[in-house]
């Protein structure tokens, strides 16, 4: 006998767990991993959809006790199945229940109503529409005469027209319809993002090291796309293009492709390249579009009308039939790690889609992630290396500034002399300049010099940031107040704002070069559909000099004239509370630096640090990523964190305090016991970074050590505890495994 462990598609935790059903004989050729099925559940039977998550030969109760699987929901379609499967994964694999795993797998299940275009037909011949014609003349029906003028010289028009142009009503059309002199046609419209137009298709020509990449990779293709390969290049090497190339051979071989670019990179830019080569078979999601536009998309690629899908990591989801590829721009990138249950990192997921389809995935990055090369030096990925930059650009010259001699010269801007200098001759040869600032904002806090009470959300634990017009701002929450005149705490009216923000930055921009057109990026200026290219628009076109922007405009831009850029607060990502910080500090200023001297002319980058021989820094200013690995990964390895160590965090919220921090100390008591001698560490309860958002107080517990199936039995464990508890109701309980 075959039976199947089946998760069934209810929302209730308690029931989140498999039951186990019997396969009848007729079934088993149509069961298996990952397809969706209906049985009867309770003591009612009712009919229910689950998700096969196993299949046996063992009973685990009395077999006559089982009750049998009533079908196949045979309106999945094979990719579906595939993606059912790949849900599967994702619940035992980070500890999210099932219907949040089919939620984020399954998007398109959310229903959007189709849009449909219709057209109004003439239903008859010209000889008895000129009869019905001079009928509705005398009669003096000018409407339906308009109408079937036009029809008589146009035979189909668009309802649209005829509305807006004929002002002809739905009455006048249905009493034609009713006469069988006209009839109404339907078709599905899809609402596409905006497409640029005009674009014409041509292919890059590649060099030497970019057609040796595509070789090594394709090398490996004899039956179809496979295996996991590394592109590390680095920037403006011109891996895009090797991307390209790739997914043209994978599309001539009948499969479909996904590109995953993180949103903060997803630019007009980049999507141009891919139009280029692929038309109209190529389409873009990200999270300014609409439901409906989302859905249409994946309609699209479910119906084989493209080829290619581009977006960050929801497109990973897209249910092509016969997926190839798999590209992972930008692979480094924090985005591509859910902070929302199931809490995922597209990489691992995009593995195990890969495995099911049968497809070849490629990481790219020219700051890759330690687990990636960690992955390469352990023979789990392939690596392939860009060591030129394309078109034989030069690597820019990089200066690291120490901002520490500033102040005692008597410069007490953000902006040091040097960089002050090198603004100077850059705008006097007409070349553009770009200021990274990985702040946001007016000010950072706003603090009383008399006491030092810091002017905080009174929802969130955070300090409010200052913004133009004297408004502070909850940037967790959106609370929103007056910037007092004098402290909240002990009236002193001293009150100061500390650190930096882009508009600051600006305001200091405009001072010292009063002539220089100045562009501003950040996510205060992108708000909204079309946001990014409103800024970018006038920067590509050189109707502005200075850039100014957080971390988004160092991801995916390509401006030919940008020959300075300018790294200002270089460290202060350093200091961020996270093992992380060195390799998201040297990733952040590689990026920045390689924005510059991307064409035939020199590129020169500043970095502005009061930290100058801090080895993410010295190692970024030579763009040397292996002397950093080689240190990074040491530390690492003695402190037993990833990818040389497990590490589960535990995350617990709950708007009582009292209570979040009893049912804390039971989670860390339990986990205590289950473990026993276990060779892990059980680290807090502690409080989140930021204690509260929303009035809502956060916890948090950490195991770290031992190996990842004993991390992942451990959470299972925890899991069920937490259900039968009734203590833990109120409590919000997630677990990430991806930090």
């Amino acid at each position: 006998m075959t039976y199947a462990d089946v998760i069934v598609d209810i929302t209730a935790k308690a029931l989140d767990r498999p039951f186990q059903y019997l396969v009848p004989e007729d079934l088993e050729p149509e069961v298996e991993e990952g397809t969706i099925v209906e049985a009867p559940f309770g003591n009612g039977n009712r009919k229910i959809t689950g998700y096969v998550m196993s299949l046996s030969h063992t009973a685990q109760i009395d077999p006559e006790k089982i009750k049998p699987i009533l079908g196949v929901v045979t309106s999945s379609s094979d990719e579906e199945k595939r993606l059912t499967a790949l849900a599967v994964w994702i619940r035992d694999r980070y500890g999210s229940t099932m219907a949040s795993a089919m939620r984020t797998v399954l998007p398109a299940r959310k229903k959007t109503a189709a849009r449909q275009k219709k057209i109004v037909v003439l239903a008859v011949g010209e000889e008895t529409a000129h009869r019905e014609l001079d009928i509705m003349r005398r009669k003096h029906q000018s409407a339906r005469v308009r109408l079937m003028e036009a029809l008589v010289e146009e035979k189909k028009l668009p309802y649209e027209i005829c509305a807006e142009k004929l002002h002809i009503t739905s009455a006048v059309v249905t009493a034609l319809v009713r006469k069988g002199l006209v009839t109404v046609e339907r078709t599905r419209v899809y609402r596409n993002p905006a497409l640029p137009e005009g674009f014409s298709r041509r292919e890059a020509v590649l060099n030497e090291e970019q057609c040796r990449a595509v070789d090594m990779v394709c090398g490996t293709w004899d039956e179809g796309p496979c295996g996991r390969f590394l592109l590390y290049g680095v920037t403006g090497s011109g891996k895009t293009e090797v991307y390209i190339e790739l997914i043209a051979r994978a599309v001539a071989m009948g499969r479909q492709a996904i590109v995953l670019i993180p949103e903060i990179a997803l630019t007009y830019q980049t999507m141009m390249r891919f139009y280029h080569r692929f038309g109209g078979r190529v389409s873009v999601i990200h999270s300014k579009m609409s439901a409906g536009e989302k859905q249409d998309q994946f309609d699209r690629a479910r119906q084989g009308d493209l080829d290619v899908m581009i977006g960050p990591r929801s497109a990973l989801f897209t249910p092509f039939p016969n997926l190839g590829i798999i590209v992972i721009d930008e692979e480094h990138e924090e985005s591509y790690r859910s902070e929302q249950s199931p809490r995922y990192h597209a990489t691992e997921v995009a593995f195990q889609r890969a495995k099911l389809e049968g497809a070849c995935v490629v990481l790219g990055s020219a700051t890759p992630s330690l687990e990636a090369y960690y992955a390469v030096q352990t023979g789990e990925i392939t690596q392939i290396r860009l060591m030129k930059r394309a078109m034989d650009a030069q690597l820019p010259e990089v200066r690291i500034i120490d901002m520490r001699d500033e102040l005692p010269a008597g410069n007490g801007s953000v902006i040091s002399q040097e960089l002050q200098s090198r603004m100077r001759e850059t705008l006097g040869r007409g070349e553009q300049i770009m200021l990274f600032l990985n702040r946001r904002g007016y000010a950072g806090f706003i603090s009383c010099t008399s006491c030092g009470n810091v002017i905080k959300c009174p929802h969130c634990d955070v300090s409010l940031t200052l913004h133009k017009g004297g408004r502070l701002l909850c940037h967790y929450c959106g609370y929103e107040t007056v910037m007092p005149v004098r402290c909240p705490e002990c009236e002193s009216p001293f009150l100061r704002t500390f650190q930096t923000g882009t508009e600051q930055v600006e305001q200091e921009v405009s001072l010292l070069f009063p002539d220089a057109r100045i562009v501003r990026m950040d996510r205060d200026t992108v708000a909204g559909k079309d946001g990014q290219l409103k800024v970018l628009a006038p920067f590509a076109s050189h109707e502005a000099d200075i850039m100014i922007g957080t971390q988004m405009i160092v991801k995916g831009h390509d401006f030919p004239d940008v020959t300075l850029v300018g790294i200002l607060m270089a460290d202060l990502s350093l200091n961020i509370p996270n093992y992380r910080a060195a390799e998201r500090t040297f990733q952040l200023l590689t990026q920045a630096a390689g924005r510059a001297g991307r064409a035939q002319r020199a590129g020169a980058v500043l970095i502005q640090t009061f930290q100058p021989s801090h080895y993410a820094v010295q190692c970024a200013s030579r763009q040397d990523y292996d002397s950093f690995y080689r240190q990074e990964i040491s530390y690492r390895e003695m402190a037993g964190y990833p990818p040389c160590g497990s590490l589960v965090a535990v995350h617990m919220s709950c708007a009582d305090q009292e209570h979040l921090l009893l049912a804390a100390g039971y989670v860390k008591q339990f986990l205590e016991k289950i473990l026993g001698k276990a060779p892990v560490q059980i680290l807090g309860p502690v409080s989140e970074p930021i204690a509260k958002i929303a009035d809502v107080w956060r916890q948090v517990i950490y195991l770290k050590g031992g190996s990842s199936a004993l991390l992942r039995a451990a959470r299972n464990r925890l899991e069920r505890y937490i259900e039968l508890n009734d203590g833990f109701s109120t409590v919000e309980i997630t677990f990430d495994s991806t930090i």
